[in-house]
C-alpha cells in the first residue's frame, strides 16, 4: 500500500493529489457540528440545495471527458500533451468534488442541522474516487483523447519518473527548510562579524598598551566650544570721553559778530543797539534778538512770514 501511494512516477503524483483531499472534509464536519450544536435536523430546502449541487457535480464528473488531441502530432509531443490534459482532467474532477462539500457546509450552518452536509459528503466522496488515476479512468481518458485518430501515449507519459510530493504539505516543508537555511546563514554571518569586531578591539587595546601616548589636555576655550558654549570675546576698554559727565558740561555760547559787538557796546557798558534808527536798526534789532534766543526764529515770526498762523497746509489726498 505504501509503495502504491509513494510511487515515484507521474501516475503516483496524480494519485497523491487526489488522496490528499479525501480526509479534508473531516475537519469541516467537526467544525460545523460544533457550530450547529450537534443538531441533525434541518429545513428541507437546505437538504434539497446540497443534494442538487452534489448530483450536478457528479453527473458532470461522469459525463465530461478530456478534450481530444489534434491530428498530426509526433509521439513525443503527443505524450507530453496527453499528460498535460489528463492532469487538468484530474484537477477538474477534484474541484467538482470540493464544491458540494462547501455548499453542504453553508447549508448546514443556515439550517442549523447536519443533514445537508451529510448529503453533500455522500455525493462528493465518490467523485474523489472517480478522480483517482486507475486503469478504468486512464483507459477511458485515453480513448477520449484518441477520438480524432491521433495516438495518445498516455501510459508512457504516466510511467515517467517524478518526485514524491504532496499538495500544500511539500511547498510548506520546502519553505520551512529554506527559512531555516537562511536563518542559519544569517546567524553564522552575524557571529563572524562579532568575532571580527572583538578581534579588532583587542588589537587596538594591545597597541595602546604597547605604545602609550600622553593625554592631550584641551584648553579652556576648546573645552567650552566642545560643550556647546559660546567663546568669550575680548573686553574693550572704555573711551576717555565716557568717563566724563558730558550731560552736565556747559555749552559754548555762539560768538557774536564783530560789527554787532562794536555797535551794541557804548560808553560805560550801555547797550546802544536800541538807539539806532532807520532800516539798518530794524535788521540789527532782529539779529540781536535771534542771537539772544539761541539762533532760532520764534513761531510768531515764521507764521507772520508765511501769512498763515497756526494752520496746517491743505491735504491733497484723493
Amino acid at each position: 500500500m505504501i509503495d502504491y501511494v509513494l510511487q515515484p512516477t507521474q501516475e503516483g503524483e496524480l494519485r497523491r493529489r487526489v488522496l490528499f483531499w479525501i480526509p479534508a472534509p473531516l475537519p469541516v464536519v467537526g467544525l460545523v457540528y460544533f457550530l450547529v450544536g450537534g443538531d441533525l435536523s434541518a429545513p428541507g430546502w437546505t437538504i434539497l440545495l446540497a443534494g442538487s449541487v452534489g448530483v450536478g457535480t457528479l453527473v458532470m464528473a461522469m459525463v465530461v471527458p478530456p478534450t481530444p488531441l489534434p491530428e498530426g502530432l509526433a509521439p513525443p509531443v503527443s505524450a507530453r500533451r496527453s499528460l498535460h490534459r489528463y492532469r487538468q482532467f484530474v484537477q477538474f474532477r477534484v474541484a467538482l468534488a470540493l464544491v458540494p462539500m462547501v455548499v453542504g457546509a453553508l447549508a448546514a450552518l443556515s439550517g442549523g442541522g447536519m443533514y445537508p452536509l451529510f448529503v453533500a459528503l455522500a455525493l462528493a466522496w465518490p467523485q474523489l474516487l472517480l478522480a483517482l488515476p486507475t486503469f478504468f479512468t486512464i483507459t477511458r481518458a485515453r480513448r477520449a483523447m484518441e477520438s480524432r485518430g491521433t495516438t495518445a501515449y498516455l501510459w508512457h507519459a504516466l510511467s515517467r519518473p517524478a518526485k514524491v510530493t504532496w499538495p500544500i504539505v511539500t511547498p510548506l516543508a520546502r519553505s520551512y527548510r529554506s527559512w531555516r537555511v537562511e536563518r542559519a546563514r544569517r546567524l553564522a554571518q552575524e557571529k563572524e562579524q562579532d568575532i571580527e569586531r572583538d578581534r579588532a578591539w583587542k588589537e587596538a587595546v594591545d597597541s595602546e598598551r604597547a605604545a602609550p601616548t600622553e593625554p592631550v589636555v584641551p584648553s579652556a576655550e576648546e573645552a567650552e566650544a566642545e560643550n556647546g558654549g559660546l567663546r568669550r570675546t575680548r573686553r574693550l576698554h572704555a573711551l576717555p570721553e565716557e568717563n566724563a559727565d558730558a550731560d552736565n558740561e556747559p555749552t559754548a555760547l555762539i560768538p557774536q559778530p564783530e560789527h554787532l559787538g562794536e555797535e551794541g557796546k557804548g560808553t560805560e557798558g550801555e547797550d546802544t543797539s536800541s538807539r539806532t534808527f532807520g532800516a539798518g536798526s530794524t535788521v540789527h534789532r532782529a539779529a540781536s534778538r535771534l542771537l539772544e534766543q539761541g539762533g532760532a526764529l520764534s513761531l510768531r515770526v515764521r507764521d507772520r512770514r508765511r501769512g498763515q498762523a497756526n494752520r496746517r497746509p491743505p491735504s491733497h489726498k484723493p
